[in-house]
């Protein structure tokens, strides 16, 4: 028995984009500069874009890069964006950028996570929150199941409940923007998860804060910062997310220093 790949039309994946940032045909017309008809045309199957159609409509729907080679497969093209492995040697350049990230941050916790949030890099200043934590969430480490598994961070999270609707609200938006498959089916375990969903309480605070107890007691308080490579044209350069946990007061700044061995 054989099975045959069915390649979508180009015009069926563009309608679907464009409905998924619910533009109507004329709007996404005035917005790429291009004339409705011929729009029209191209979701309808009638006309086959250029590669440069392809990119200026999906740059207008801000398409993800991974999705804009899909658009230009279906449309018969070359990929536009490369995707190498981290320890390529022409990847080199980001893995210094992150390496120096990483150390700047120090003691402070600062995580590096790709598209699905799975764990790539950490430095020193993460293992404080990752105490306790079950051996099983380590062996293929998963950011968001780290943090709201019951076997996870998530009992020493005080306000768990707050810290999950932020962290379950960021992940429907990326859900939705993106229409990824692995992260609809990542953001469906992590809401069966216990825990409760909670807004934010204090509405006239700076960032949403995650409040975090030490194996001493101490409660340890941070604001989260994301770090992104906005001009990357390589497809895992582009999906590297690089997310610090600063402290939110002096307390726990002096705190996290004290345990690093640091002085001021």
């Amino acid at each position: 028995m054989t099975s045959t790949n069915i390649q979508t039309p180009i015009g069926s994946l563009m309608r679907d984009w464009r409905l998924r940032r619910r533009v109507s045909q004329l709007d996404l017309a005035i917005e790429a500069d291009v004339s409705a008809r011929h729009l029209s045309f191209i979701e309808t199957g009638r006309s086959v874009p250029s590669r440069a159609m392809v990119l200026r409509l999906a740059e207008a729907l801000e398409v993800p890069l991974r999705d804009q080679n899909q658009l230009l497969l279906a449309a018969g093209l070359a990929p536009a964006y490369a995707e190498r492995t981290i320890d390529d040697p022409e990847m080199a350049g980001v893995r210094d950028g992150v390496a120096q990230v990483l150390d700047a941050y120090h003691p402070f916790p600062c995580v590096v996570v790709d598209r699905t949030w799975n764990l790539l890099q950490a430095n020193a200043g993460t293992a404080l929150m990752l105490q306790n934590v079950a051996a099983h969430l380590l062996d293929r480490p998963n950011a968001l199941r780290i943090t709201l598994h019951p076997e996870g961070m998530a009992p020493r999270i005080r306000n768990l409940a707050e810290w999950r609707h932020h962290l379950i609200t960021r992940l429907r938006r990326e859900v939705t923007v993106s229409g990824s498959a692995e992260l609809a089916h990542l953001l469906a375990e992590i809401e069966s998860y216990p825990g409760g969903m909670e807004p934010v309480r204090d509405l006239g605070g700076v960032a949403v804060p995650l409040e975090l107890t030490a194996d001493d007691g101490t409660v340890l308080t941070f604001l989260s910062t994301v770090t992104t490579f906005g001009t990357a044209l390589d497809l895992t350069a582009a999906e590297l997310s690089i997310e610090a946990f600063l402290p939110a007061d002096a307390r726990t700044a002096a705190a996290l220093r004290q345990r690093s061995g640091q002085t001021t």
